[in-house]
C-alpha cells in the first residue's frame, strides 16, 4: 500500500495477526475477483470497510455496478459451459473442494482475525466455530460429486430406455449477510461447487474482507477461473445481480424485508431460490428442567455472537413458579458478559457490526421501556469511550406477546422473558410468531421433548442445548423465515436439475 493511502487509514489494531496485516496493507483497494482476476470496479467507485470496535476506517474495496455484475455473470457462463470445469469429473471436484479446506484450515488464523476485525465477533470464536465449521463444511460436500446418481427407470414401453440425469442448475448468485461472513458463504458455495454450478458470490458490505480473500484461496487452491467471482458492493449491487437474466439460481440469507424482494424478483424471472430469513425464535423450559443448564443455553442462544443471529434464541419461557429464579440467574450472567474488540483474547461479546445497527438495537430497547416491559439488565450503551457500537446484554421481562421486541426481530443481545402456567399455553405462544426458523426445549423428559418438539412450528428444534449446525443436517425455516434447506443432501439438491432422456431401443 502506498503510504498516502495507509496515511487516510486508521492503525491496525496491535493484536492483528501478521498475515492479516500484510493482506491488509498489500493494495491500497481490495478489488473484485471475476474470472480469476482482481480488477477495480469498471465505474472505479469505492467503500470504506470499518472496525466495529473503533469505527475507524481499515480498508477501502471496491463497490461492484452493473457492468460488474454483467462482467462477472459471464465469466461464471463461460465457466459453466466452456471452461475445464464444465468437463471435470466428479473426483476432480471432490479434490478441488478438499483443497479448498485445507487453504482455509492453513490460514485459519488469518481468516478469523480478518473475521474478527471486520465483523467485531470474537477471534477465538472465529477460529473456533467459523472457520472450523466452513473447512468441516467443505469436506463433507467434497465427498458428494461421485455420489450424485443418475437412474435408469423401467417404464412401460419395453422398446425405450429411459434415464435421468442430474445435472448443475448452473449460474449462481450467492448473497450473504455480514453476522457470519465466512460460514455462511461456504454453506452456499461448497454444495453449489459439488453440483458443478458456478458462482457469482456478494458479501455484506459491512464485512466484504474474508470473501475476497477466499476468492484467492479457491484459485490457489486450483479452482479454475471464474468458477467462484466475489463482487463486494452495496445493495444496489445485490439487486443488479438478482435482476441479471444470466443467473439460474439465487439464494439469499438476510432480512425477511429483503428476502420477500429477492423472493418476487426470483419468481418473475422463473428462477431457482433459496432464502434464509429472519426469525423470532422462542426457548421453554419445563418445569422439570435443570435450570443451571437452561440458563446456560438460553444465554448462549441469544447473546452468542452479540445476538447477531438469524436463529438467536430470543424468545424465552419460564414456568410462572420458576421465573423470579431463571431470571435472577439470566441477569447475573449477562452484567459478568466481558464486552470488547473481537481480537482481545478475554472478549466474549464483540460489538454491533454497525452504526446503523445500534441504533436499531437501542431503538427496539427504547421502545420496549417505553411500552411497559421491565428492564432486568443492561439496556443502554456501552464502552462508550472506545467509539465502537456496544450495547450491553439486555434481559427484559414482559407479560404481553404484543409488543414490538417480542414480535419482531432485533437482531442484537435482547432476551424477552416471559412467564406462562402451562405447557399447552407455552407452545401455542412460541408458535404465535410469523418467523419459524428455530426454537427450544429444556426439560429431563426425553417423551415431552419429542411431542413438545413435533408441536412447534419451526424449522430446527433444539433439545436441552441450543444452535447445534452440521454439515448433514437440513437448516433452513418455515413461514416467513425462508424458503428452502440448506445443509446435507437437501442442500446439494438445491443446486441440481433432473433431466429425463428417452432413447428408442429400435
Amino acid at each position: 500500500m502506498t503510504p498516502s493511502a495507509l496515511a487516510d487509514l486508521a492503525p491496525l489494531p496491535d493484536a492483528l495477526g501478521e498475515a492479516a496485516r500484510r493482506w491488509l496493507q498489500a493494495s491500497p483497494v481490495h478489488e473484485l475477483a471475476i474470472g480469476g482476476e482482481r480488477v477495480a470496479a469498471a465505474d472505479g467507485r469505492t467503500f470504506e470497510t470499518l472496525d466495529p470496535a473503533s469505527a475507524t476506517v481499515i480498508a477501502r474495496v471496491a463497490l461492484a455496478g452493473a457492468e460488474d455484475v454483467e462482467r462477472a455473470v459471464q465469466s461464471a457462463r463461460e465457466a459453466l459451459e466452456s471452461g475445464p470445469w464444465s468437463s471435470m469429473p466428479a473426483a476432480a471436484r471432490s479434490a478441488a473442494l478438499w483443497a479448498l479446506a485445507d487453504a482455509l484450515q492453513d490460514n485459519a488464523r488469518e481468516i478469523a482475525d480478518l473475521e474478527a476485525l471486520d465483523n467485531g465477533k470474537p477471534a477465538k470464536l472465529a477460529l473456533a466455530v467459523d472457520v472450523e465449521l466452513a473447512v468441516a463444511h467443505l469436506r463433507y460436500f467434497a465427498g458428494w460429486p461421485s455420489k450424485i446418481e443418475c437412474a435408469v427407470l423401467p417404464v412401460s414401453q419395453p422398446d425405450m430406455l429411459c434415464y435421468t440425469r442430474r445435472e448443475p442448475v448452473g449460474v449462481c448468485a450467492q448473497i450473504v449477510p455480514w453476522n457470519f461472513p465466512l460460514l455462511i458463504a461456504i454453506w452456499k458455495l461448497a454444495p453449489a461447487l459439488a453440483a458443478g454450478c458456478t458462482v457469482v458470490l456478494k458479501p455484506a458490505e459491512q464485512t466484504p474482507l474474508v470473501a475476497l480473500r477466499l476468492a484467492e484461496l479457491a484459485l490457489a487452491a486450483g479452482l479454475p477461473p471464474g468458477v467462484l467471482n466475489v463482487l463486494s458492493g452495496d445493495g444496489s449491487t445485490g439487486a443488479a445481480l438478482v435482476d441479471h437474466p444470466g443467473v439460474d439460481k439465487v439464494t439469499f440469507t438476510g432480512s425477511t424485508a429483503v428476502g420477500r424482494e429477492v423472493g418476487m424478483k426470483a419468481g418473475r424471472a422463473l428462477q431457482r431460490v433459496t432464502l434464509e430469513l429472519g426469525g423470532k425464535s422462542a426457548a421453554i423450559i419445563l418445569p422439570d428442567a435443570d435450570i443451571d443448564a437452561a440458563v446456560k443455553g438460553a444465554y448462549q442462544a441469544i447473546y452468542y455472537n452479540s445476538g447477531q443471529a438469524c436463529n438467536a434464541g430470543s424468545r424465552l419461557f419460564v414456568p410462572a413458579a420458576r421465573y423470579d429464579e431463571v431470571l435472577g440467574a439470566l441477569a447475573e450472567r449477562a452484567a459478568r458478559s466481558r464486552l470488547g474488540p473481537g481480537l482481545e483474547p478475554d472478549t466474549q461479546l464483540g460489538p454491533l457490526v454497525s452504526a446503523a445497527q445500534l441504533q436499531r438495537v437501542l431503538g427496539y430497547i427504547e421502545d420496549g421501556r417505553s411500552a411497559g416491559a421491565e428492564v432486568v439488565t443492561g439496556g443502554a450503551p456501552a464502552l462508550a469511550d472506545s467509539g465502537g457500537y456496544y450495547v450491553q446484554p439486555t434481559l427484559f421481562s414482559a407479560a404481553s406477546d404484543e409488543l414490538r421486541i417480542v414480535r419482531e426481530e432485533i437482531f442484537g443481545p435482547v432476551l424477552v422473558a416471559s412467564p406462562y402456567d402451562t405447557l399447552d399455553e407455552a407452545v401455542r405462544r412460541a408458535n404465535a410468531s410469523d418467523y419459524g426458523l428455530a426454537a427450544g426445549i429444556w426439560t429431563r423428559d426425553v417423551g415431552t421433548a419429542h411431542r413438545v418438539a413435533a408441536q412447534l412450528r419451526a424449522g430446527t428444534v433444539y433439545v436441552n442445548r441450543w444452535g447445534m449446525s452440521d454439515p448433514a443436517a437440513p437448516f433452513g425455516g418455515v413461514k416467513a423465515s425462508g424458503v428452502g434447506r440448506e445443509h446435507g443432501r437437501e442442500g446439494l439438491d438445491g443446486y441440481l436439475e433432473t433431466k429425463t432422456v428417452w432413447t428408442a431401443l429400435s
